[in-house]
């Protein structure tokens, strides 16, 4: 019987770099719940006789390769010709599109770096933190940026959705092959196992490692984390093309932040990690409904639990929705955290068992006990603790500033207190980049935003349960 039982549950090592608890439990319940069914629905991932080799996209296109290197220059030079704004050089618009292609160096020099250059590794991880550091005091100052021309794409909306629709599929072939040179996979090889996993949801983090390529896994597994990413990165686009038909007014801005997305260096590199792209797919979710507090309440709560660091938006949605919509909003928070406790409780019945990852859901350990993965491994640690004071000082902050609060606020000012986060993340803080990526095209793009505000854009909930009774 217990033989049987391990078969079935089979026991899961940590992810390089920061990966989740494994128990025999929740890996049972992702084989059995999720990927039964995506061996049905999804035969081309799981198939025991026709296993996906990984050169069977050069079967299909003859000689299709193309190193992390090559796609740094195609994606930049295609981000320039399709949106920079050839006729307003010194516009923030290519001011931000400038800054969205320096990431790709940051990028590349952690790349090589594993080859067995700590000095690049050091240098790319420094590049990144001063990338995100200049877009950390762009988003603080975007409040106050009144004048927002309409910039419109070079590319018509044609021609974007079909550049977008091509850079979709061949991304999801990306995610099913996954090449070997990818940043991804050489990340999960050459990065150290981390003393402790990365704060949040272990279950969450037990199917996150699945897709790395660290540790063998079961083809189940593997299919687990492969769909979970690919229908993030769906849920993305599509929530970036809602945003912009709903609440921009423009459905060719939601599909060119949308193409913009998946033209992104950082997203064809980086596309297998399922607690990188399923967080910011929750996040801006949340925007889509916002003027349903409840519901954007539900997504804020369930991106909390998941990964720990948007618990840190709380102050500042709630000085959003002060005015209107603060209760339901909370309500909606609370009720996705206590789903996430409430699974965890039957995952782990044992109060010694449930204690440990409750604790590890809401971020509460000893900093000094784990071991930093990423540019604090270069650094001393006490730098990081000041930087971790000044970041809760940040968050606190946005409660009260600015005191009138939009739904532009509400993306620079989400999109900033995630970008902050990688400053004192200690695994590989800085390439947890779709995090704030979604929330940081959406700024790019938005228009003037002024008139949507929670008073006038959430509906009052006495108005509805009067009309309910009457």
């Amino acid at each position: 019987m217990s033989s049987a039982h391990e078969r079935l549950t089979p026991k899961l090592p940590l992810r390089r770099g920061g990966g989740g608890v494994v128990n025999s439990l929740p890996t049972c319940i992702l084989n059995l719940g999720i990927g039964w069914n995506l061996s049905i629905l999804f035969p081309f991932f799981v198939s025991k006789r026709t296993p996906f080799k990984r050169d069977q996209m050069q079967e299909i296109l003859y000689g299709y390769q193309i190193n992390p290197t090559t796609w740094a220059y195609l994606s930049s030079l295609m981000l320039i010709g399709i949106y920079f704004k050839f006729h307003r050089f010194w516009s923030v618009r290519n001011l931000d599109l400038a800054a969205l292609i320096c990431f790709s160096p940051g990028l590349l020099l952690v790349y090589n770096g594993m080859a067995g250059k700590p000095v690049l590794v050091e240098l790319g991880y420094a590049w990144l933190f001063a990338v995100c550091g200049f877009f950390l005091i762009r988003l603080l100052l975007d409040p106050i940026m009144v004048r927002r021309p309409l910039l419109e794409p070079n590319l018509s909306l044609s021609g974007l959705t079909f550049t977008g629709v091509s850079l979709l599929v061949f991304m999801i072939a990306n995610v099913i092959n996954s090449p070997p040179e990818r940043l991804e996979n050489v990340i999960a090889k050459q990065t150290p196992v981390a003393a402790q996993p990365n704060p949040g949801f272990p279950p969450f983090h037990s199917l996150s490692s699945f897709s790395s390529k660290a540790a063998p896994s079961s083809e189940l597994q593997v299919a687990s984390a492969r769909t979970a990413a690919i229908l993030g990165h769906l849920a993305i686009v599509i929530c970036l093309v809602l945003v912009g038909y709903r609440h921009f007014d423009s459905i060719q801005t939601g599909v060119a932040a949308a193409t913009l997305y998946l033209l992104f260096f950082y997203t064809s590199q980086m596309t297998g990690f399922v607690d990188h792209v399923v967080p910011g797919a929750l996040l801006v979710g949340a925007v889509v409904v916002y003027r349903l507090p409840i519901l954007s309440g539900l997504f804020l709560g369930f991106a909390a639990g998941m990964i720990y660091y948007p618990l840190f938006l709380l102050p500042l949605w709630c000085g959003f929705y002060w005015r209107r919509g603060m209760v339901r909003f909370v309500i909606g928070a609370l009720i996705a955290l206590g789903i996430m406790v409430a699974a965890l409780a039957l995952i782990y019945p044992s109060v010694d068992e449930l204690s440990p990852m409750l604790k590890l859901m809401f971020g509460l350990r000893n900093p000094r006990e784990v071991l930093p993965v990423g540019f604090w491994q270069f650094h001393e640690q006490a730098f990081r603790y000041t930087v971790l004071a000044a970041f809760v000082a940040l968050c606190g902050s946005l409660a009260l500033w600015p005191p009138q609060k939009n739904l532009a606020t509400l993306l620079s000012c989400s999109a900033a207190v995630m970008v902050a986060a990688q400053f004192w993340h200690a695994n590989q803080g800085g390439l947890y980049i779709a995090w704030f990526a979604p929330l940081l095209i959406l700024t790019i793009f938005r228009p003037n935003l002024e008139d949507r505000v929670a008073i006038t854009a959430v509906r009052d909930a006495r108005w509805n349960w009067r009309r309910k009774k009457g």
